[in-house]
């Protein structure tokens, strides 16, 4: 398989703004990354810095004020900005799913967890009610959530955070999607469930082929499960590469501060290490290096141009001159 054929979505100068009375908040701003078949990626970065709204863009869920005004999002060879709402219903839950952060945000409290993992399947498959239900339990054993039968019969409110989000997963794979975007899928769990989900989307990637966007701001994350990374800042998208090359050999100078953040229990560790400074306003912002007044090795070039990706090692790229 060459190269090209085996990439499953490529996203290629997405800009994504917010029209605000304020002025233009450009959440996302010329972002391009590509997820192969079978891959786990993680997108990482503070909050604020647009990895929620590149998720959300991919399936054209940006809310107004909010607007794709430009690039193309080629998945299966198809750029998906080209499609009508009714072809993009139809993706949905379909071929591409959405993991969110809030489980019972997801869930509708009033239909039990039954009748809404059916109404997924049939929405996407043409098959009876009762072949409908015989899937789902399936689905259910397969996200490892004890006795189905009788959690189909539970509502929302009577699961806990863990199991609800493994019910949000199973509904994410019913139709077996070839990606599923995670958006912070197991920040608001505690650590033991955070581990035992982190293990089930290794488990379902690697059964079932599925491709992974994993939207975290945690590095632990990063490490266990994803195969390559991507960081943004400021709606900028400022290095991309292997995990493994990133976690080891952090090129920007952004992303090195981030993991120096990381606490680590060491004796020798008598404070925090911090980034010194605040993300810029996003409001109209200039073409130019914007973690530029934050940075230690900021330079005049810094302050008038914006840095474009190099290709500094094999697959590991970063956006900042110093790799000029």
């Amino acid at each position: 398989m060459n190269e090209e054929s085996n990439i499953l979505l490529s996203v290629e100068d997405l800009r994504t703004y917010f029209y605000t009375y304020r002025g233009v908040v450009k959440a996302v701003d010329g972002v391009s990354f590509q997820i192969k078949k079978g891959e786990i990626v993680g997108l990482i970065g503070e909050s604020g810095c647009g990895k929620s709204v590149t998720g959300s863009s991919i399936l054209r869920l940006v809310e107004k004020p909010g607007k794709i005004v430009g690039g193309r999002i080629i998945f299966e060879n198809e750029d998906l900005l080209e499609k009508n709402q009714d072809e993009m219903r139809q993706l949905r839950g379909g071929k591409i799913s959405m993991v969110f952060q809030d489980p019972m945000s997801s869930l509708n409290p009033v239909f039990n967890v039954g009748d809404q993992i059916i109404e997924s399947i049939r929405k996407h498959k043409r098959i009876d009610k009762g072949e409908a239900k015989a899937q789902a339990l399936e689905i259910l054993d397969k996200v490892k959530i004890p006795n189905p039968a009788k959690i189909m019969k539970r509502y929302p409110h009577e699961l806990s955070g863990g199991m609800a989000q493994r019910v949000i997963i199973a509904i994410s794979i019913a139709c077996e999607p070839r990606l599923i975007i995670a958006d912070e899928a197991t920040s608001a769990l505690d650590a033991t469930i955070q581990a035992q989900i982190l293990r089930l989307i290794q488990e379902l990637n690697s059964k079932l082929g599925t491709s992974v966007l994993m939207v975290t701001h945690d590095f632990g994350v990063l490490a266990q499960v994803c195969d390559s990374a991507i960081v943004m800042y400021a709606g900028n998208l400022i290095e991309r590469g292997p995990t493994e090359n990133i976690l080891k050999n952090p090129l920007h100078p952004y992303t090195r501060g981030l993991i120096d953040a990381i606490p680590r229990l060491t004796k020798d560790q008598k404070k925090l290490n911090t980034i010194s400074g605040t993300v810029p306003d996003l409001i109209d912002t200039p073409p130019v290096c914007l973690f530029n007044t934050r940075c230690e090795f900021a330079e005049t070039q810094c302050f008038q141009n914006k840095p474009s990706l190099i290709e500094a090692e094999k697959g590991h790229w970063a956006a900042c001159f110093l790799m000029q």
